[in-house]
């Protein structure tokens, strides 16, 4: 007789709409659900009982609908959303705002769906964990620097991750009114944002590594490790003559490198697939690169994202600069005619009001565009307009644009060092060479921002002394005479050499124009052909500021805030490529291991246990609504490559019961939903070790002679009395301490498919 335990009512989640189907998608590590608002089109992150945490939007093309969520899929520790849209972006959505943290392109085509979103995390085979012990061993017997075998010891971890730049001020939020463009134009205006796209790794995380796969309708499987690092593109392996098969299902192990990809072909019409096939992808990088992975991936992909970052503060410099400029040049260009039509006198704009600062005598349009068209309400929005841009300006370059660089430099010279120690290996994808030069474009930019806070505080300076002659000038022109006294005491106190040299070298020009002024596309083609060429970039980019200071033909673009960004991004898109490259080289897919049933495939799950490593997968077809399949494939691995061995099965049947759902909870168990003949729910945990079920060899094209056994003995558990009424569909969680102690749990939603119910199984059985 079956033992039967009964369930504790965890929580309960209602949604104000129904959950369409393969909703919700619930976090692993906290009492948070997914659901999709098709009406709005919105994706709502909700917790019990009913709240909305976060509404994720994603504005479309002008002309175009907002784009759908096709997929979406929880980071293990609960930290990310990733959700892969019909525009063919994933998303990775962090859960304290809903701005999207990370933007990664999928596929080239237009109209490719993306299937399936795998993320897992992967521990790294590491030397370094057992380094002090063996130093200290070592140490007292013989050569302290040298291990068992004779070989140098490493560092020890805590030193391979020391994080200078936390000594660093920290990265501050982009002003929020002058935004930027395209996808990041809002995330690192807000604290939260920012705090959140830069964090420094934990102790925890320095042994392990994020992998994500892409699967998409075209049969393509995109790889990225630490959420955002791509690593390429790859085709589905081949499954015979049949079309393209499609990534329906990925599972991994944390200590096993080599992910379990469960593959099928795109069935017609409304029925699952015939088949299915469990295809072996091989990461050995994992677990030999020669730089620790951990390490290596966080520094590319913080270089990454603090490139975004810079690419939006020059957009905001950009933005600024022209503010400073825009509304002085409508005024001015107002009076340009009249001074041009003068019979006698200057034709400039700069001469005339040259004229005025030394004489004092203003010329008939002079005095009219000073009194009538400037006024005084034109001078302060002139005021405002040119103050506003220029501290702004200075805000950024100094509290943004800087600090990112110094970050940028920080990391740098830790690549650096790591490629000097690994200079004589050639798979790790980048050298000392290629580290310097794009330390050269960060220390050009660095340049470029000093020379823009001197000239910013310069014009600044001289600005406000020319804007007190101005709004002195409106008022001595527009006052009676008997003002004249007192007026003039006021422009003894002025700095009158300070108001020329702005007529002179700011009024219509400007020392910042080198640096933000629209580039021609001969120059920018030019100069980036010159700078390829190889010269030190540092010391021609100082060399062409001297001569465009001097007044000597230069380079135009080189000093463009906008041009060297740009380089920077290309140079380390690069090093990301050829690091990308070594570790896509050592991918390998192994042979597919083909599962069948004896219908169209309706329900499936799958898990990779460390035990003997194999695969478990669980499938059920159309046909029988009171039987599961559980599939075994053990597999080697020597050296991150898998090699496949022997395949078992056996059918669990359910009797008179109803299957609902079935998921894997741990490696070593299997739950099913199901219901009794009177409708009576229930969860059956099925152990799945080899002496607990009666495996025998898997023949894929006879699975009716697959061996049987019945779930009248196996441990049941019963649900709270009316807490539940008709499940429709399961999501199973293993016991965690992410983020707080939580119970292993079944989440079902309900027929209406409107409530979320959270089981807890009881201490004892957990």
């Amino acid at each position: 007789m079956a033992q039967e335990n009964q369930l504790v009512l965890f929580s309960e989640t209602e949604y104000r709409e129904r959950a369409p189907n393969t909703y919700p998608v619930s976090c692993p590590t906290l009492d948070l659900s997914a659901i999709w608002d098709s009406a709005g089109r919105n994706l709502l992150v909700c917790r019990p009982p009913s709240q909305v945490v976060s509404k994720i939007h994603q504005v479309g093309a002008p002309g175009e609908k907002a784009p759908e969520a096709q997929t979406v899929t929880w980071r293990p520790d609960g930290q990310f959303l990733a959700v892969g849209w019909s525009d063919g972006f994933v998303r990775l959505m962090g859960l304290e705002n809903n701005k999207a943290a990370h933007h990664i392109k999928v596929g080239e085509s237009s109209g490719t769906k993306i299937t399936h979103i795998g993320w897992a995390s992967s521990s790294i085979a590491s030397r370094s964990s057992d380094t002090v012990p063996r130093a200290l061993k070592n140490g007292l017997n013989g050569d302290p620097m040298l291990g068992e075998e004779g070989m140098p010891l490493d560092l020890p971890r805590e030193l391979t991750f020391l994080e200078i730049d936390t000594a660093l001020p920290k990265i501050s939020p982009l002003p929020s009114g002058s935004a930027g463009s395209g996808e990041d134009s809002m995330v690192f205006t807000l604290r939260t944002g920012i705090d959140f796209l830069f964090q420094t790794p934990t102790p925890e995380e320095y042994d392990q590594v994020n992998v994500m796969i892409i699967g998409t309708s075209d049969g393509q499987l995109q790889l990225s490790i630490h959420d955002s690092f791509i690593i390429g593109s790859f085709q589905c392996p081949a499954l015979g003559p049949s079309p393209l098969p499609q990534l329906v299902l990925h599972a991994s192990h944390p200590q096993v490198s080599t992910q379990a990809l469960l593959l099928s072909e795109k069935p017609e019409g409304s029925e699952g697939p015939e088949e299915v096939h469990i295809v072996p992808m091989d990461l050995p990088f994992i677990s030999s690169s020669p730089i620790n992975l951990s390490l290596l991936a966080s520094k590319l992909t913080a270089l990454q994202k603090l490139l975004r970052y810079l690419k939006q503060a020059q957009l905001h410099m950009q933005v600024e600069w022209k503010n400073t400029r825009e509304l002085p040049t409508r005024f001015l260009r107002s009076i340009e005619g009249d001074l041009e039509n003068l019979e006698a006198g200057p034709r400039g704009i700069v001469p005339a009001l040259y004229h005025l600062a030394v004489t004092g005598h203003a010329y008939e349009p002079v005095r009219e565009w000073l009194t009538e068209s400037l006024a005084e309400r034109g001078h302060k929005r002139w005021d405002k307009a040119v103050m506003a841009g220029l501290e702004n300006l200075r805000a950024i370059v100094h509290e943004n644009f800087l600090p990112a660089l110094d970050r940028c430099a920080v990391i740098l010279s830790r690549l650096r060092g790591l490629a000097q120690f690994h200079d004589t290996r050639d798979d790790i994808g980048f050298s000392v060479i290629q580290i310097n030069r794009l330390m050269g474009i960060i220390s050009s930019l660095s340049l470029v921002g000093h020379k823009i806070l001197i000239h910013v505080m310069d014009e600044l300076e001289n600005f406000t002394a020319f804007s007190t002659w101005l709004r002195f000038q409106i008022d001595r022109l527009a006052s009676s005479s008997s003002m004249g006294e007192e007026l003039t005491e006021k422009e003894a106190t002025m700095d009158t050499g300070k108001v020329l040299t702005y007529i002179e070298h700011y009024l219509i020009d400007s020392s910042l124009k080198a640096f933000f002024d629209d580039i021609q596309k001969e120059d920018y083609e030019a100069d980036w052909a010159h700078i390829e060429d190889g010269p030190a970039l540092l010391d021609t980019l100082d060399e062409q500021l001297t001569k465009s200071a001097t007044g000597q033909p230069s380079m135009k673009a080189l000093p463009h805030v906008e041009f060297l960004v740009a380089y920077a991004t290309d140079w380390a898109n690069r090093i990301f490529k050829g690091i990308a490259e070594a570790k896509k080289r050592s991918v390998r897919f192994g042979k597919p291991i083909r599962l069948t049933t004896e219908h169209p495939i309706s329900l499936m799950d799958m898990r990779v246990c460390k035990m003997k490593n194999q695969i478990m997968t669980a499938l059920t077809s159309t046909g029988t609504k009171n039987q599961v399949h559980v599939f075994s494939v053990r597999i080697d691995i020597v050296n991150g490559i898998s090699t496949n061995q022997h395949s078992s099965s056996c059918c669990i049947d359910l009797g008179s019961r109803t299957l609902i759902d079935f998921k894997f909870l741990g490696d070593e168990t299997l739950i099913i939903l199901c219901s009794d003949p009177d409708n009576v729910p229930r969860v059956l945990c099925i152990p799945t070790q080899q002496d607990r079920l009666p495996y025998g060899d898997h023949d894929p094209n006879n699975p009716i002679n697959t061996h049987r056994v019945s779930a009248d003995d196996f441990v049941t558990y019963s649900f709270p009395e009316s807490s539940v009424l008709k499940p429709v569909r399961m999501e199973v969680f293993d016991r965690n301490d992410v983020r707080g102690e939580m119970p292993p749990r079944v989440s079902l939603l309900e027929s209406s498919r409107t409530t979320l119910k959270t089981f807890a199984f009881p201490c004892s059985s957990a």
